[in-house]
């Protein structure tokens, strides 16, 4: 299970009833942030959300409508008493983009631990889930990411008997640890059938479409995607900054076969989103003008 809230859907500066896009996932005890612009905390606090404990925040890039609300967040977590290290990725600069924010935050007791992205796409494995990150095509090197659950395969009983192991042995198999038994070892592909399909999130801003937005969202539960302007008179402003339009996205999770689409990150002049989303689900039906702290809980497909 994946809890999901789009804490806010602004882009450029932060709106009396729309916060800078920032997205938080829970999963398992354990919370990762996407970009933290200005007013975060706040819309973490309107939701009933706490930073206590975020384990991971990631950054798509460094403008200021995506980090700038770090500072105040880090010393909320500081207030907090936290000690645990606190790992932040992002595209190459992190180190110099945090350090520069901590000017303001200098006395921390806890550890942060930067993690640079390098290369077109990085995985980044952790107990129970991955973080995929990808580049994409804005005026400075910015990253879309995933956040993908695996599933094993089914425990197979009948497979277990007839090697001869023990019931006390399965569950150690079906945690994915081999057993050793009078020198033989047997692992745990020896009794689970194939892997099955897991829960996959996507978060992307501030870019124009590129196949490898497609190619990493293909068939996620969620995609989370810039829709910059509704109206089509301004695709041409679009291409110029580097944004996408709401029906560039929409053709983005057609060509992906995504479950789900959320729009995020409007411009401050887009006022009522959802005028658009006639024409946009025209396109891919299954689309939805989100609003700051949207939420939702992924879970596994039935069996």
């Amino acid at each position: 299970m994946l809890d999901v809230c789009l804490l806010g859907t602004g882009g450029m500066m932060p709106l009396p009833y729309r916060w800078l896009t920032s997205l938080m996932v829970r999963y398992n005890g354990k919370s990762i942030l996407i970009d933290c612009g200005e007013g975060t905390q706040i819309a973490m606090k309107e939701k009933g959300w706490s930073p206590k404990p975020i384990d991971i925040i990631c950054f798509t890039h460094y403008h200021a409508d995506h980090i700038s609300g770090l500072p105040g967040m880090l010393l909320t977590m500081g207030n907090a008493e936290r000690t645990e290290p606190l790992l932040m990725i992002g595209p190459k600069g992190l180190h110099r983009a945090v350090s520069a924010l901590r000017v303001i935050a200098p006395e921390l007791p806890f550890e942060i631990i930067c993690q640079e992205l390098t290369e077109p796409s990085q995985r980044l494995q952790f107990q129970g889930f991955c973080i995929e990150a990808f580049r994409v095509n804005h005026n400075v090197t910015c990253y879309g990411y995933n956040i993908q659950v695996p599933r094993a395969g089914k425990f197979d009983p009948a497979r277990a008997e007839a090697l001869g192991l023990e019931k006390r042995y399965w569950g150690k198999l079906q945690k994915g640890e081999a057993v050793e038994l009078e020198g033989k070892v047997y692992e745990p592909s020896m009794v689970m059938g194939e892997e099955r399909k897991g829960i996959k999130l996507t978060y992307c801003t501030d870019t124009r479409p590129t196949a490898s937005i497609v190619e990493h969202a293909l068939n996620s539960d969620l995609f989370i995607c810039e829709g910059m302007y509704g109206e089509p008179e301004k695709k041409q402003k679009a291409k110029e900054y580097k944004h996408m339009t709401f029906y560039e996205a929409a053709e983005l999770a057609k060509k992906a076969e995504v479950k789900e689409l959320w729009l995020t990150h409007y411009s401050p002049s887009l006022t009522r989103p959802e005028e658009y989303m006639k024409e946009v689900r025209a396109i891919f039906e299954n689309a939805v003008a989100a609003k700051d702290g949207r939420t939702v809980e992924l879970n596994f497909p039935q069996d």
